[in-house]
C-alpha cells in the first residue's frame, strides 16, 4: 500500500487535482485530497515515522485502522476555556476546507486543564497524510494549506521515508514499591473517611508504576500486542520523536454521528480472583455514573438522553459494567460543547464532580500525558469521536511511565482497590513483554 502511495506522490497529475481544489482558496485553507489505494488489510504500525509527530487509533473489532503522520494545521490549548478555543480553531479550519472526501482532523487533552508537561494540555491537528484501513479497504487523505501546494509532494515523500525502527528490548528489573503503595492506601483510607462524613460519594485516585527498559521501547510493537489483546476497545497512540502517549481504553466518552449521541457509562470492575462485577459496591459505582452522565448531557439534548440496560464490557483481563446512554443533539450542538458537558466524568474524577476535582488537588492527585484525559477524531463535517484516555503508557526513549485508576466508594476495600489497579497494569504490562512476530494478515 505504501509502495502504490509512493507512485501516486510522484504522479504528475497530482500538483493539478491539488490546485483543482484550492481553486480561489485564501493560502490559509486547508486543502485534502483523498485517494483510493485500493483492497488491503493492514493496521498500518509498519510505518510509524521516526521523528514526525503521529497520530494512531484503531478499532480491531471493526477493522477500522488509522494512522495520521505529520501535521498540516496544528492548535494549542490550555486552561478554563480550552475546549471552546479548539471548537473555535476547528469552526474556523472547516469552514474553509476544501476536500473531496470527509477527512479527519485529531485531538487529544489532558485530565487537568492546566497540566503542560510533557504533552499539550490540548492539541488539535490536521495529519498531512492519513491513512485508512476500513473492512479491508485503504485510502490516504493528503493535507496542505493552499499555500502550499508546490512543496506538499515533496514534503509527503518524507514524511514517508524513515519509518521508525522496531528495536527489541527488555525490561529491567522493577524497584522496590511497598513505600508507595501504602502511600496510595492511605490515600484510600482518607478518602473513605470523606465519603463517610458525606463530604464526596466517590473518588477516582491514580496510581503510576515507572519501568526501565535496555532500549527505545517500539511503540509500533507494543501497539501490535494491544490490538491482539484487546480488539474490543479503541487503541491509540500520539507521538512527537522519542514521547509516545498510547494505551488501549473501552470507554468511549462521547460519539456525534448525525445528531445522534452516544456515550458509555462505564465503571464498576473485575479480574480473575476478584469479587464478581455483578457486587452491590460496583453497581453503585457505575449508577453514579449513569446519572451524572445523563444529567451532563440533558442541557445538550432535545430531549431527556436515555440510559440502556447494564451489560458487560471486556477489556483484556479485566470487565466493567456498562450503560449507553444516548440521546438527539440540539441545534448548534458540538462534539467539542459534548466533551466540555461531559469531562470529567465520575468514572475518572469522581461525584460530585467540584468536590471531587477539589478533594484532588488538595490531596496532590498527579497524572502525566493525557491519562483520563481524552483522545479522539473529528470529520471535517463535524462529526466525532472521543475515548477516555485509560489503560495508557507514556514512553521517553527507554523509560516508561504506566497509570491506572480505581474508583473509591463507600464499600471500598482499599487492598482490593490496590489489586484492582495492577489488573489494570496488567493490561500495559503484557503487551510490553509480548513477543514482537505480528500477523501476516496485518502486514501493509
Amino acid at each position: 500500500m505504501i509502495g502504490a502511495l509512493r507512485q501516486r506522490l510522484a504522479s504528475p497529475q497530482l500538483p493539478s487535482q491539488l490546485r483543482e481544489l484550492a481553486a480561489n482558496a485564501t493560502a490559509a485553507a486547508p486543502v485534502s485530497l483523498t485517494l483510493d489505494l485500493g483492497q488491503c488489510a493492514t493496521d498500518w504500525l509498519t510505518t510509524l515515522p521516526a521523528g514526525a509527530p503521529f497520530w494512531y487509533q484503531a478499532r480491531p473489532a471493526e477493522g477500522r485502522y488509522q494512522l495520521g503522520i505529520g501535521h498540516a494545521f496544528q492548535v494549542t490549548s490550555a486552561g478554563a476555556n480550552r475546549f471552546a478555543a479548539l471548537d473555535n480553531a476547528f469552526f474556523g479550519l472547516a469552514r474553509h476546507w476544501r476536500r473531496n472526501a470527509t477527512p479527519l482532523a485529531f485531538c487529544g487533552f489532558a485530565f487537568d486543564e492546566h497540566s503542560q508537561t510533557p504533552l499539550p494540555n490540548a492539541l488539535l491537528a490536521i495529519p498531512a497524510i492519513l491513512l485508512e484501513s476500513r473492512d479491508g479497504r485503504c485510502r490516504a487523505t493528503l493535507s496542505t494549506p493552499a499555500g502550499k501546494i508546490a512543496q506538499a509532494p515533496a514534503a509527503w515523500r518524507q514524511l514517508l521515508a524513515t519509518p521508525a525502527r522496531q528495536h527489541d528490548y527488555h525490561l529491567l528489573p522493577a524497584g522496590e514499591r511497598t513505600l508507595a503503595d501504602r502511600a496510595w492506601i492511605a490515600r484510600v483510607r482518607a478518602a473513605l473517611r470523606d465519603i463517610a462524613g458525606q463530604r464526596l460519594d466517590k473518588i477516582v485516585l491514580t496510581r503510576s508504576r515507572h519501568l526501565q527498559a535496555t532500549g527505545p521501547i517500539p511503540a509500533g510493537r507494543l501497539l501490535g500486542a494491544l490490538l491482539d489483546q484487546q480488539p474490543d476497545s479503541l487503541v491509540y497512540a500520539y507521538g512527537n520523536g522519542a514521547t509516545v502517549f498510547l494505551g488501549a481504553t473501552p470507554e468511549r466518552l462521547v460519539r456525534l454521528t448525525a445528531g445522534r449521541i452516544e456515550a458509555d457509562a462505564l465503571a464498576g470492575t473485575a479480574w480473575p480472583g476478584s469479587p464478581v462485577l455483578d457486587a452491590p459496591k460496583n453497581r453503585h459505582e457505575q449508577s453514579l455514573v449513569v446519572a451524572a452522565i445523563v444529567a451532563a448531557l440533558e442541557k445538550c439534548c432535545t430531549r431527556p438522553p436515555h440510559a440502556g440496560p447494564v451489560d458487560v464490557r471486556v477489556a483484556g483481563t479485566v470487565s466493567h459494567l456498562r450503560s449507553l446512554v444516548t440521546g438527539c443533539a440540539a441545534d448548534g450542538i458540538t462534539i467539542f460543547d459534548l466533551v466540555r458537558a461531559l469531562h470529567p466524568t465520575p468514572a475518572v474524577g469522581g461525584f460530585p464532580t467540584g468536590a471531587a476535582l477539589d478533594w484532588l488537588t488538595a490531596h496532590g492527585e498527579q497524572r502525566s500525558g493525557w491519562y483520563s484525559g481524552g483522545f479522539g477524531s473529528i470529520s471535517a463535517a463535524g462529526d466525532g469521536e472521543f475515548s477516555v484516555a485509560l489503560r495508557s503508557a507514556l514512553i521517553a526513549g527507554s523509560s516508561l511511565e504506566l497509570q491506572a485508576g480505581a474508583g473509591i466508594v463507600a464499600g471500598s476495600d482499599p487492598e482490593q482497590e490496590l489489586a484492582e489497579t495492577e489488573a489494570k497494569f496488567g493490561t500495559l504490562v503484557g503487551a510490553l513483554t509480548a513477543g514482537p512476530a505480528r500477523k501476516p494478515n496485518r502486514l501493509g
